[in-house]
């Protein structure tokens, strides 16, 4: 039996990541919501060759 997760980006980028939060109404109010706590990181970026990390 395999273990229940099994840590991959580009899976974790399409999930949960900005794009994907803006796509829906729900995920725009998860940004805003974390945007006005203060969180350093607003969803899931990960560094992708040519791309910078923000």
């Amino acid at each position: 039996m395999q273990p229940s997760y099994i840590p991959h980006n580009k899976p974790r980028r399409t999930t949960h990541g900005f794009r994907k939060r803006m796509s829906t109404k729900g995920g725009r109010g998860v940004l805003s919501s974390r945007r006005a706590k203060g969180r350093a990181r607003i969803s899931v970026t990960t560094s992708r060759k040519g791309h910078y990390k923000s």
